[in-house]
């Protein structure tokens, strides 16, 4: 298979698919943050229990875990921009029911559909494979990548002033305008991309993995407020794990499965993967525990008493951190390979958490730590996409990619599971409350500081590519000159 014939015919600005594919990133993204601001009003805007509000955080979750690695398969078979298109249009409808919702289930609807359009990160990622020069691939997908956490960064401070200063729905009609000029900007600048899979839609595949998935999360995401002994957290954590099971034979066994075991399995997408899996959790926990942090009242003597929009302000230089710092991870990728960019990344994270440690009496302490771990977030998100692309099929991109995004969004689960049971056991009163204590947050980032190392340790395990194109031969030898040639290099 030549490169000119994995290309679009049309014409391609590689400039703006990068700037256009970027802020469909970003704007995917700013969902996961978008509601946070309204977490203590939720139950009175929406008539509900705290309880019942909670699912609109956690609808998001479900449904952007499960529909990424399908959108990635659809992606493949059917071309990538048509299903961001339907992944954009999915984040409209959502934000206009949010926009609309008086109670809570038309609210979880709409943040469930608004979950879909997390789809676009990894789609982006694979149309770049397909329509950017090869001499720019790399800096393009690292940017495309990192806009995960440059939206979470971004939107929370924007998102608390929207809250804090007009009408709550104001949030969900911004959303609406932004998706809205998403979806015009993928149609009108992102070239049609090739079909590069052919066979059917392992509908079988997606229900089990559907139902796999929502179990896994359900039960760590859940587990603090129904009990980690409960007959419903333990039922629905060994559920999953039948069911993931199940599914995994059954894959194995399928022509056209929804998610190519046998690629996942290869030594570098197996690493990488669980590289990501454990940086999403390194990642996560400082957004966990640094806002918590600055918004104590400082009477606890280790709170900073910073208000919602403060304490976004003192977040948010981190997301322009990790964009300035993705072309030079880059760069450091073609000079030394991503896996070195990679355990790099998570070597950087971890003295981001040291520091958040050594300095978490001071904003601008923690402020220099935030930066620190975004910098290192920077370099690993865009080297693992990069070690992806170079050890998979053309055929699979997309749905490879999804998976890796799918690892990462599994990873940040399991953080915000964890470090909550760390934060609930360890704790002092203030004023007749049970506030997380300073021994609490310094168990989480130095849980954080471990994990990160681990992240580099394993990433340091991968494997070189000179033995990828044999591999290729051996189990795909139709894709192996595509691999050569499109590999990030």
């Amino acid at each position: 298979m030549s490169t000119n014939s994995v290309r679009s015919a049309a014409p391609v600005r590689p400039g703006a698919v990068v700037v256009v594919l970027a802020i469909a990133g970003i704007t995917a993204a700013l969902m996961q943050t978008l509601v946070i601001p309204l977490i203590q009003d939720l139950p009175r805007i929406l008539d509900t229990s705290a309880s019942n509000a909670s699912w609109v955080i956690t609808a998001t979750l479900l449904t952007s875990a499960v529909a990424t690695p399908i959108s990635g398969r659809l992606g493949d078979m059917f071309g990538k921009r048509r299903i961001m298109l339907i992944c954009a249009g999915s984040l409209i409808v959502g934000s206009v029911v949010g926009a609309l919702a008086t109670t809570v289930v038309p609210m979880i609807i709409g943040r469930g559909l608004q979950g879909i359009g997390m789809g676009m990160i990894p789609l982006g990622i694979s149309a770049m494979r397909d329509l950017i020069p090869a001499e720019k691939l790399g800096g393009a997908i690292a940017l495309m990548s990192a806009s995960m956490g440059i939206g979470g960064a971004l939107g929370l401070p924007i998102a608390a002033a929207v809250a804090e200063n007009a009408n709550w729905r104001a949030l969900f009609w911004g959303a609406t305008a932004l998706a809205v000029v998403v979806a015009a900007l993928i149609f009108f600048f992102i070239p049609a991309t090739p079909v590069t899979s052919s066979g059917g839609f392992d509908a079988v595949g997606a229900v089990g993995l559907g139902i796999g998935l929502v179990s896994l999360l359900l039960g760590v995401s859940k587990g603090a407020d129904w009990g980690w002994s409960s007959a419903t957290t333990l039922g629905l954590l060994i559920g999953a794990a039948v069911v993931l099971v199940a599914w995994g034979a059954y894959e194995l066994r399928s022509a056209a499965p929804l998610v190519d075991l046998r690629v996942t399995a290869r030594p570098v997408v197996l690493l990488t993967n669980l590289a990501s899996l454990v940086i999403g959790f390194a990642m996560y926990a400082q957004s966990l525990i640094i806002p918590q942090l600055l918004q104590l009242p400082a009477e606890t003597g280790y709170g900073l008493g910073q208000s919602m929009i403060e304490m976004g302000l003192w977040m948010m230089p981190g997301g322009f951190v990790m964009m300035a710092m993705s072309p030079v991870g880059a760069k450091i990728s073609h000079a030394r390979g991503p896996k070195i960019t990679l355990a790099l990344g998570g070597f950087v994270v971890a003295v981001g958490y040291v520091c958040a440690t050594l300095l978490m009496s001071s904003t601008w302490g923690l402020l220099v730590a935030v930066c620190i771990c975004s910098m290192g977030v920077g370099f690993a998100y865009g080297a693992m996409p990069a070690l992806i692309m170079g050890s998979v099929p053309l055929s699979v991109t997309a749905s490879a990619n999804s998976v890796n995004t799918l690892m990462r969004a599994l990873g940040t689960s399991f953080a915000a599971a964890v470090v909550g049971v760390v934060l609930a056991q360890m704790t002092t009163d203030f004023g007749g409350v049970a506030v997380p204590s300073k021994a609490g947050f310094q168990t989480g980032l130095l849980l954080g500081a471990g994990l990160a190392l681990l992240a580099s340790l394993i990433a340091l395990c991968i494997p070189q590519r000179a033995s990828l194109e044999a591999e290729d031969h051996i189990e795909h030898p139709e894709h192996a000159e595509g691999v050569q040639a499109a590999a990030v290099r």
